[in-house]
């Protein structure tokens, strides 16, 4: 499940349609059947991790005890127990990290005929040129004396359209008089 777009969706509600999820969720998680399915597969001594929301991170530890609708879980940070709901509990290994990716490339919209835009090639070498014609979902680039096809999401804007017209930086230097 990527996370990213649910908290981007989430960001749109308001607090009363969240507190509705919040809700449902919960509703959701005291049905015996996911209770059930979590205790079975977990017994005393079994070392597991869990979520913290507290902390916002996983936790390993140790089963001591189970209950009805929790654990108790020994710490193995802080050699504390805790009573941890079972669907805390990560059996699968699933990956908890919340990575909110930034958006890359430039959009189909967002560049025109001529304007000047760079990208990294496959040998991760700095390339940058005027586009010469869009395509559906590329662009092509004319690179000094060579075009490329590259796909939108690999492109950034170039500031500098000197270095692009040249491929060469030019610097006036103007010697200092020292008195």
């Amino acid at each position: 499940m990527n996370f990213s777009d649910v908290l981007k969706a989430l960001n749109q509600a308001s607090a009363f349609e969240l507190y509705r999820m919040r809700a449902a969720i919960d509703r959701v998680l005291d049905e015996p059947r996911w209770v059930q399915a979590i205790h079975a597969r977990l017994q005393i001594g079994l070392a597991i991790e869990y979520f913290d929301s507290q902390a916002n991170t996983l936790r390993r530890g140790k089963v001591l005890e189970l209950r009805r609708k929790q654990a108790v879980i020994l710490d193995q940070n802080d050699g504390r127990r805790w009573l941890i709901a079972y669907a805390a509990i990560n059996l699968d290994g699933t990956d908890v990290q919340i990575r909110e990716q930034p958006r890359q490339g430039l959009g189909r919209n967002e560049v025109a005929i001529g304007d000047a835009v760079g990208f990294v090639d496959r040998n991760q070498q700095q390339r940058s040129g005027r586009i010469i014609r869009l395509n559906d979902k590329t662009v092509t680039l004319l690179c000094g004396q060579q075009q490329w096809r590259v796909a939108y999401a690999y492109l950034h804007r170039v500031m500098d359209t000197d270095t692009i017209e040249q491929n060469v930086l030019e610097l006036d230097v103007t010697p200092l008089e020292i008195k």
